[in-house]
C-alpha cells in the first residue's frame, strides 16, 4: 500500500490540474471575440462613382455617423449607422484622424501630411485652426529637427485630458511631437530607429484611458510592432510585436483595433492580448497593394486595412489603402 499511495496522490493532483486547466481554457475561449463580415453594408455614392482613393482614417460620432476620409475632392464622406451615403465635406488628403467631443461640441482632429499640417475642424469642415511647420522643435540635444516645412509630414494626431496635442510625425522626422492646450511646442520624443524607444513609421496614436495613469498608445509600423509611451514621452513597453505594419488604432471600452496594412486587422485587450484577427489574406501580393482591381476582392477579406473604429455594438468598421475606395464592416457575433 506505502508504494502505491504517492501515484493516487499524483493521480488525484494531477486530475485536479487538468480540471484547473479545463476550466482556464474555458475562460480564456470565453473572452475572445468573434465576427463575421456584413457584404454590401455601404451604399455608393450618389454619382455612381467609386468611393476613390482612400490613404486615410475612419472615425465615428456620437450618433454612429461613419466618417471616412479620401484624397478625392469629396474629402471626407459620411454614411449613416446603416451605411447610407449621407454627405461629404471638408479638405482632401486627410491621412490620420480621431473624433473628440469638447464641452458638448464634437471636432476632427487631423494630420495631413501632404499639407504639412495638423487641423481641428468642425463637423461642417469649417477649420477652427492649424498646427503648422514647427520651426522651434528640437531634439532631445536640442538640435533642430526639421530644416523647413517639407520634413513636416504628420500621419496621426490625438489629444490628452488636459488639451495636450500629440502629433505622430510618422512620414517626416519620426518623432511623436508634444503642444501645449494652445498648441506651443512641448518635446519630441522618439527619432528613426529599430531598436525600442525609436520609430520606424509611427503611423498611428491615441490617447489609451484603460490604463492609470493614461498612456500613449502608438503604432510603431515598419517596426510591426504597438507600444506605449508615457504623456512626457518616456517609452514603456512593446504591447504587441510581429504585427503587418500596423497603420492606425481606435479604443473603445477594453478594446482596441488595429488595422493592419499587410491584409489583417487585429484587436487586442487593455492587456495587450490579442483577442481576434479577421479579414486575413492569406495571398501576400493582394497585401498593401493599392492597386488591386475590385474583381480580385472578397467579401470578408481584406487587402490594405488603414483605418478603423469599434461601434457602440463592438462592431468593426475598416477602411483600406486603395485606389478604388474599399470599406468593411465586421459585426460582433456572440
Amino acid at each position: 500500500m506505502k508504494i502505491h499511495q504517492p501515484r493516487r496522490i499524483t493521480n488525484r493532483i494531477a486530475l485536479r490540474l487538468l480540471g484547473a486547466l479545463a476550466l482556464f481554457s474555458t475562460a480564456a475561449f470565453a473572452a475572445e471575440l468573434k465576427f463575421e463580415n456584413v457584404p454590401n453594408f455601404f451604399e455608393a455614392t450618389p454619382d455612381g462613382k467609386a468611393l476613390g482613393a482612400c490613404h486615410g482614417g475612419l472615425v465615428l460620432d456620437k450618433a454612429g455617423n461613419i466618417y471616412v476620409t479620401t484624397d478625392t475632392p469629396r474629402g471626407i464622406v459620411v454614411f449613416s449607422p446603416e451605411g447610407k451615403f449621407v454627405r461629404a465635406f471638408g479638405p482632401t488628403q486627410i491621412h490620420g484622424l480621431e473624433m473628440r467631443e469638447e464641452n458638448g461640441t464634437e471636432f476632427i482632429y487631423a494630420a495631413r501630411p501632404s499639407g504639412h499640417e495638423v487641423v481641428k475642424l468642425k463637423l461642417d469642415g469649417t477649420q477652427e485652426w492649424a498646427i503648422t511647420f514647427p520651426a522651434e522643435a528640437q531634439n532631445a540635444d536640442g538640435a533642430p529637427i526639421y530644416k523647413n516645412a517639407g520634413g513636416f509630414n504628420p500621419c496621426a494626431v490625438t489629444v490628452g485630458s488636459d488639451g495636450s496635442i500629440f502629433v505622430a510625425d510618422g512620414y517626416g522626422a519620426n518623432f511623436v511631437l508634444k503642444f501645449d492646450k494652445d498648441r506651443k511646442f512641448v518635446k519630441a520624443f522618439g527619432g528613426a530607429g529599430r531598436p525600442e524607444g525609436k520609430f520606424n513609421t509611427c503611423h498611428g496614436i491615441a490617447l489609451d484611458t484603460r490604463q492609470s495613469p493614461p498612456l500613449l498608445l502608438v503604432c510603431n509600423r515598419n517596426n510591426n510592432r504597438v507600444e506605449h509611451w508615457d504623456l512626457d514621452g518616456n517609452f514603456v513597453k512593446v504591447i504587441q510585436k510581429d504585427l503587418r505594419m500596423p497603420a492606425a488604432v481606435h479604443i473603445r471600452g477594453d478594446y482596441a483595433v488595429f488595422p493592419e496594412l499587410q491584409g489583417r486587422v487585429t484587436v487586442l485587450d487593455k492587456d495587450g492580448a490579442i483577442v481576434a484577427q479577421v479579414a486575413d489574406n492569406p495571398e501576400a501580393g493582394q497585401r498593401a497593394n493599392f492597386g488591386l482591381a475590385p474583381d480580385q476582392w472578397k467579401d470578408g477579406i481584406s487587402n490594405s486595412p488603414h483605418g478603423g473604429s469599434i461601434d457602440k455594438d463592438g462592431n468593426l468598421l475598416i477602411s483600406e489603402w486603395t485606389k478604388f475606395g474599399h470599406l468593411h464592416k465586421f459585426k460582433r457575433v456572440p
